[in-house]
């Protein structure tokens, strides 16, 4: 009778967690393995924006903007006109003419997140903006949960958990290693911009996955080019005028330029293959080992301190991360299955509510091909 009582039991503790019926085979799949290594690329090419953005800062150069500004212009020179050359009824045209204000918020969301993010640098230390950046995965987990109308189980938020215990363990590094330095004026205020980045940071990703999932991925990053490049010029013209007039150009600062905007139009023409095959929150799950990709190039281009922490976080991230991917989350809201291929106007093609973040493996690599191609 105890054995019965204790299985018992055990059988309503993996359904409370969302493990009934599955076992290794069902979580550890080639799809699993394929969006940890994607993952971590995104990680890489977000280190690749911070190291360039630290040689800039050596070299006097702070434009942040004029940074952003490259970027959304390679998307607006790329994937908007790709959006002008389209016919039918997901053209530009009609495209702005329906949904105008919509990609507007959403470009500015994104904007002002990353110019948020950069100024915060002035007024804080490196520790707090690495802790309070994390609150872009709660936020983002209850914007999916009231929009997109995604259920998560108990493993996600066990997940989550051991993914910012992670970050602990980076942020416990940085301080033994003496990275934790930053300017002491006015905290509060730089505290205060991290914290906005990270929700509209968290609004950008949730517009991103519903517009990736349910429209196309052209469509979101043409939008965001268009939106993206007007917003961040005009700020451009207001902020940085003298900045960057200032700039004395040579080819070393220009190769800089160069690298950043290439691996931010990279990054953002990849990641949305990402949140379609698994979700925007999980995407940010995995961006948690950015700083820590930068970290070991600091180690050998700025001769930082290296600290046995910095393994073990990226261990229990990765571990995280795993646990997170390894069951799907699930909703009441359909997922119409467009990829840029399809017109998804008709309603016609439509998946099971409880697998809204199964993507067709067809689709998925169609998406693949499609980012490749674009780079």
């Amino acid at each position: 009778m105890e054995e019965l009582e204790e299985e018992r039991l055990c059988g309503k503790w993996r359904v409370a967690c969302g493990l009934y019926n599955y076992n290794l085979r069902d979580i550890f799949t080639w799809h699993l393995l394929k969006t940890i290594a994607m993952g971590q690329v995104l990680s890489m090419l977000i280190c690749g924006t911070a190291v360039s953005c630290e040689y800039l800062a050596v070299a006097g150069v702070e434009t942040p903007m004029l940074q952003s500004f490259l970027n959304y212009a390679l998307l607006l020179i790329v994937y908007t006109t790709i959006l002008c050359t389209r016919k039918g009824n997901r053209n530009i045209v009609e495209i702005l003419k329906n949904n105008w204000w919509k990609y507007l918020v959403m470009g500015l969301a994104d904007v002002e997140a990353n110019y948020a993010v950069v100024k915060a640098y002035q007024f804080t230390t490196l520790t707090s903006i690495q802790l309070l950046d994390c609150f872009v995965i709660p936020v983002l987990m209850v914007l999916s949960w009231i929009f997109l109308k995604t259920r998560y189980r108990l493993v996600h938020f066990v997940a989550v958990v051991v993914c910012l215990l992670g970050v602990g363990a980076m942020v416990g590094a940085d301080i033994v290693a003496g990275r934790d330095q930053g300017s002491s004026s006015a905290v509060l205020l730089g505290d205060g911009l991290v914290l906005l980045s990270a929700a509209l940071y968290a609004v950008s990703n949730v517009c991103q996955e519903y517009t990736v999932k349910n429209l196309s991925r052209t469509e979101f990053l043409g939008m965001m080019g268009l939106f993206g490049t007007i917003i961040s010029g005009i700020q451009m013209a207001v902020l940085e005028i003298k900045a960057i007039a200032a700039i004395k150009w040579d080819h070393h600062i220009s190769m800089l330029f160069a690298v950043y905007a290439l691996c931010m139009y990279a990054l953002y023409s990849l990641m949305p293959v990402v949140v379609k095959m698994t979700s925007a929150t999980a995407v940010n799950l995995s961006l948690l080992t950015a700083d820590l990709f930068s970290l070991f190039c600091g180690i050998f281009l700025f001769q930082n301190t290296f600290s046995t922490l910095y393994i073990i976080s990226f261990v229990v991230i990765t571990v995280g991360f795993i646990m997170f991917n390894a069951l799907p989350t699930y909703s009441a809201l359909p997922d119409s299955g467009s990829n840029d291929d399809e017109d998804p106007a008709d309603g016609s093609v439509q998946s099971s509510p409880n697998h809204l973040l199964s993507t067709d493996r067809d689709n998925q690599r169609t998406e693949m091909v499609t980012a490749v191609a674009a780079l």
